[in-house]
């Protein structure tokens, strides 16, 4: 069960915030013999591995027109309804993203600008493993949608009968993926970063997944593909004072843990009232959860934290850099102003979390692993590529010229001071 650790000291935190991650070489000596097979053999390998990793005998990676149809069908018109609330939502949160671009005259006669294009050919991970997450494929295909991205392919494991979730094939079709293939962990990333008979090669490569997953993504991404961002397992944070509900609280570490027994949560909390009631209600909440052993297994590495004063607490978050942050405190406004390193804030007492997983409108693919640090999580920007353009004319260049000449002359890169030169010593 979590452990309620009380004012530790500052050369501590480093020790007691410590992710659950493998070995990174230990990881790679596995992904990349994966890798490789994929690359050299194709869908002979993508089927193999299947066989060996998710134990489904297939002759097609493809999901068809039927499956769909199938799949759509088995579906209530409830979750149909929540679909499209959602789907709105992130909808109107990433369609704000869409920025214009402006002509800039930088000197008389030289103007620039620069125009988004869309990554024709984008890549979407889906995880599979416990649970059906359907709401990711709305995260990432709604803002490639609308960021025009031409080609999206979506790859997922398969359950043991061979088959997607229903719910999984609905969001995919109603976001407009171009094609889903029944493919999982480090194999998907390989076939969709080099490509096969069946799966096309694309771009750039988008979702979270385990620990093989992300080391499949920065193995790629050397020369091969770009990614969006190192998404490993879920983790969240919970900044809370005596304002806060214990079980809200509960709740909301709960609602992480049970993602994955590498999940991991945190509370950070002046309180130690506040910090018994939570663990309390912990144990009362976490008998009610069918999947509690996943939940139990991911508390054994996660922490209750009792520090001295709230900006002890907000160094601490900073240094932590949570994927999710909850602020469940009396100035949780004023405490989020102060935060500079996290995935995606949640203020107040009525902000759970996962309002930002499912409908809220947010991404929820998000930087883990204290990679909010550099890190944003997805946004509009991630599905685009900015080309720069500028026109010069004579005018312009006699501006500009003898800069250019000056710095290239410098640098010793005679060609470069060159090619303005001769165009400025040519007579109209």
């Amino acid at each position: 069960m979590i452990k309620i650790i009380r004012y530790p000291e500052k050369p501590d935190w480093y020790e007691l915030l410590k992710r659950p991650v493998m070995d990174n070489r230990a990881v790679d000596s596995v992904v990349m013999p994966i890798i490789e097979d994929v690359r050299l053999r194709g869908d002979e390998a993508l089927l193999e591995l299947t066989r060996r990793f998710d134990q489904v005998h297939m002759e097609a990676l493809q999901v068809t027109a039927e499956e769909f149809t199938k799949a759509e069908n088995l579906l209530d018109d409830g979750l149909k309804k929540a679909m499209s609330v959602a789907i709105r939502n992130i909808d109107a949160f990433h369609r704000s993203q869409l920025v214009k671009s402006e002509r800039i005259t930088t000197s008389p006669g030289v103007e620039c600008w620069q125009k988004a294009v869309a990554i024709q050919k984008i890549g979407l991970y889906v995880p599979g493993g416990t649970a059906p997450l359907f709401s990711t494929v709305l995260m990432l295909a709604v803002p490639a949608r609308i960021a025009g991205c031409s080609e999206i392919i979506l790859c997922t494991p398969p359950a043991d009968n061979g088959k997607i979730h229903p719910a999984l094939l609905y969001a995919a079709k109603i976001t407009g993926v171009t094609r889903v293939f029944k493919i999982g962990g480090a194999q998907a990333i390989a076939a969709m970063a080099y490509g096969t008979a069946q799966v096309p090669k694309v771009y750039k490569i988008f979702g979270p997944g385990n620990q093989y997953v992300t080391a499949a993504k920065q193995l790629v991404s050397r020369g091969d593909v770009a990614i969006d961002m190192p998404a490993g397992p879920s983790e969240l944070a919970v900044i809370a004072d005596d304002s806060a509900h214990p079980s809200f609280v509960a709740s909301d570490l709960l609602s992480q843990a049970e993602h994955g027994t590498d999940s991991q949560v945190v509370l950070l909390t002046t309180s130690e009232q506040l910090a018994e009631a939570t663990l309390r209600e912990v144990e009362t909440q976490i008998k009610l959860l069918p999947r509690q052993e996943i939940a139990e297994r991911a508390l054994l590495h996660s922490r209750i934290i009792v520090l001295n004063h709230m900006d002890e607490v907000v160094d601490m978050i900073n240094e932590y850099a949570p994927e999710h942050l909850i602020i469940a405190t009396a100035e949780a406004e004023r405490i989020a102003d102060t935060i500079i390193n996290a995935g995606s804030v949640f203020i107040g007492h009525y902000t759970p979390e996962s309002a930002g997983d499912y409908a809220s409108g947010t991404n929820h693919t998000l930087p883990t692993n204290g990679y909010a640090k550099a890190y944003n999580g997805v946004n509009l920007d991630d599905f685009v590529k900015k080309i720069t353009f500028q026109q010069i004319s004579r005018e312009g260049l006699e501006n500009i010229g003898q800069t250019i000449i000056k710095m290239a002359e410098t640098e010793t890169l005679t060609a470069h001071g060159r090619a303005v030169s001769i165009r400025l010593k040519k007579q109209n």
